[in-house]
């Protein structure tokens, strides 16, 4: 499953090195590379969606920028022009996820699904999330070297017992479990909702999701406010936040974290709007549009309101994976959902 990714980290820092030779002992001396196909295993629960109500939204925008901003913070495309023009859209009811896919979700698909992990999860570990009673039989001193290089839990390590390197490595992982997931493609991310039974959203329904019917300019109303959305600015373990932990990020759906935390694949090509006066040669099948903005900007052009604007598009390579790009799914409002909705409701009763 995963030996792409060891050919792949080869050339990678000493660092990452470090952590791909203890993760190959771990690998072979705790059984990981046992893991088949199980597709009886159980899929993440859908009774997080969220249904968006028929109706018209207001969507895109008529700004023009008036300096020359967008070249001073070394942006390709000039603001605003590919959100031209402002229109009504009509959309029939659809469901779309509360919250961002998560590690933990995609952890299931992964050993399902017998696919590749993200590669970062070799770096941080989160790959031994579904062996962690295994850990029980490496050593303390390799645990000590796990705990300190790979999980970089806070301590010396070289002074803790085996009972206290398991409890952190744990609480460290469980941690991990809510963090949205990234370095995914577009495929991987439209793969994993299908195996779902959901789908990508589309660009008009995540606009709608975020901004409402009458098309705010931000999640929580018209007004720019810092500190509203994860854009970096806060200093998070590898820049990402778990999903919920800011409340102020919610739409008027009652959705999380679409102007912040990470960017969203979603369906659609990037193309120009019905009716645009812009044109661009990155228009046509070339990109996959990503919505909301990212953490990974520190205080600087991820912070700026202008991109966590609802309206806002990104233009991405869909082969491609980002640090602080994910996804989360949606679906038609259908009698196949509202089943599933019901059965998942009547085993949590």
């Amino acid at each position: 499953m995963i030996k792409n990714s060891f050919s792949n980290m080869a050339s990678k820092s000493s660092a990452q090195a470090f952590a791909l030779l203890l993760f190959c002992f771990l690998y072979t001396s705790i059984g990981l590379a046992a893991q088949t196909q199980n597709s009886d295993a159980v899929k993440p629960s859908i009774d997080d969606l969220v249904l968006v109500p028929a109706g018209k939204f207001v969507m895109g925008g008529d700004k023009v920028e008036k300096s020359n901003m967008a070249g001073e913070f070394g942006n390709v495309k000039p603001w605003y022009l590919d959100e031209h023009p402002k229109h009504s859209v009509e959309l029939p009811a659809y469901y779309i996820e509360e919250h961002e896919v998560t590690n933990k979700q995609y952890l299931a698909y992964v050993t399902s699904a017998n696919i590749d992990p993200p590669e970062y999860w070799l770096n941080n570990g989160y790959i031994l999330r579904s062996k962690l009673d295994a850990l029980d039989k490496v050593s303390v001193e390799k645990l000590q070297q796990l705990a300190a290089n790979v999980f970089k839990i806070d301590k010396d390590t070289r002074q803790m017992n085996k009972e206290e390197l398991l409890k952190d490595i744990a609480d460290k992982l469980m941690y991990m479990d809510s963090l949205p997931v990234t370095y995914v493609t577009w495929k991987q991310a439209s793969d994993y909702c299908g195996w779902v039974g959901l789908r990508l959203p589309s660009e008009q329904e995540w606009e709608k999701a975020a901004r409402g019917s009458s098309g705010q300019e931000f999640p929580w109303g018209n007004e720019f406010k810092k500190h509203m959305s994860n854009t970096g600015a806060e200093q998070w373990d590898s820049g990402v936040a778990p999903i919920e932990s800011y409340p102020t990020d919610k739409s008027p759906y009652g959705i999380y974290d679409l102007a912040g935390n990470v960017s969203e694949w979603v369906a659609d090509w990037y193309q120009a709007y019905p009716g645009s006066d812009y044109h661009s040669e990155a228009f046509g099948e070339k990109f996959k549009v990503a919505r909301g903005a990212g953490w990974s900007g520190g205080a600087g052009h991820y912070a700026l309101q202008l991109f966590q604007r609802g309206a806002y598009r990104s233009n991405l390579v869909p082969d491609k994976q980002y640090d602080d790009v994910g996804f989360r799914c949606a679906a038609d409002d259908s009698p196949a959902i509202h089943a599933r909705l019901s059965q998942t409701q009547q085993h949590k009763d």
